[in-house]
């Protein structure tokens, strides 16, 4: 009894702070951009269920560069190693790769080349298995890697997605394949919203989990840089701190958005701005300018 009052308390918390949220400045606008996105991929979650054509040379197909938009041009020329490298894009729970519709296409219009939006099975929100998921994850970056030449990928996953590609870097040996995972509004520390539903998934998500518990214990060094966005607005990762990633093992950069909510973080202008950095970057250290961060944003 005590558990579920402590559990319907942080709920309530939770909420409250998107609530607070909501009405400061800007959070009315991310409210109305959150309702928006939800109704758009409604209708564009029928498209989402085809398997997406996937081209190895991306965009990069032809040798001729006069015919590309001066930002794609400069980042072949400038970037050419960041224009190549796969980017690999895994969604949340629920959802398909038509979460990436807006995404993808900013990504591509910057000039990356080959950008691939997965749909891992629909099982996972049935059985729960996460390692599962992420093992065939494991198999979707292999033949990337093998059709493209590429040795390396980047991931960025979104709510559940991230947890996933999590898991394949941190526990099956993936970081020798993903040099960047950046996660976006992913439950890293669980959420407190997975109560509501008693399922096989949603108890893999509840705070102190063995799926989390797992996640958390002391790992072999990590070769892969994580890059984690969450927001001071998710109304389903309760609460929204459990969207932050810290662990002894990992390199983690951290970015925190204040007013944008869970579905629409993957087409806020200010998480493009995150991966767009994070991606083009050729070391750990250095920081790639792309345009100044509007307001709203804060990193740590």
């Amino acid at each position: 009894m005590d558990g579920a009052v402590e559990v319907t308390g942080g709920v309530l918390t939770g909420l409250a702070e998107v609530a607070r949220g909501v009405a400061a400045p800007g959070g009315a606008r991310g409210a109305v951009v959150e309702a928006a996105w939800l109704a758009a991929r409604t209708a564009l979650y029928p498209w989402g269920v085809l398997e997406g054509r996937f081209r190895p040379d991306g965009h990069l197909r032809h040798y001729r560069t006069d015919h590309l938009p001066p930002r794609r041009r400069g980042l072949l020329v400038s970037a050419m190693e960041a224009a190549g490298t796969p980017i690999v894009l895994v969604h949340g729970i629920g959802d398909n790769r038509s979460a990436f519709a807006v995404l993808s296409g900013a990504l591509r219009r910057r000039g990356f080349g080959v950008v691939h939006a997965v749909n891992y099975s629909v099982l996972t929100a049935l059985t729960g298995d996460v390692r599962r998921a992420a093992e065939l994850l494991g198999e979707h970056v292999e033949r990337i890697c093998a059709e493209t030449g590429s040795d390396r990928v980047h991931v960025v996953g979104h709510s559940l997605g991230g947890l996933i590609a999590r898991y394949y870097v941190q526990l099956l040996g993936g970081d020798d394949r993903v040099r960047t995972l950046v996660t976006l509004g992913t439950p890293h520390s669980g959420t407190l919203a997975a109560y509501l539903l008693p399922t096989a998934l949603t108890r893999r998500l509840r705070p102190g989990s063995e799926l989390l518990a797992e996640l958390a214990r002391p790992c072999r060094p990590c070769r892969t840089r994580f890059v984690v966005v969450w927001s001071e607005l998710d109304q389903v990762v309760l609460p929204q701190r459990h969207a932050r990633l810290e662990h002894p093992s990992l390199v983690v950069e951290e970015h925190r958005i204040r007013d944008s909510g869970h579905l629409s973080l993957p087409i806020d202008s200010r998480t493009l701005h995150v991966i767009v950095t994070a991606v083009t970057r050729t070391n750990d250290d250095a920081v790639h300018p792309i345009v100044p961060v509007s307001a709203g944003f804060s990193s740590a």
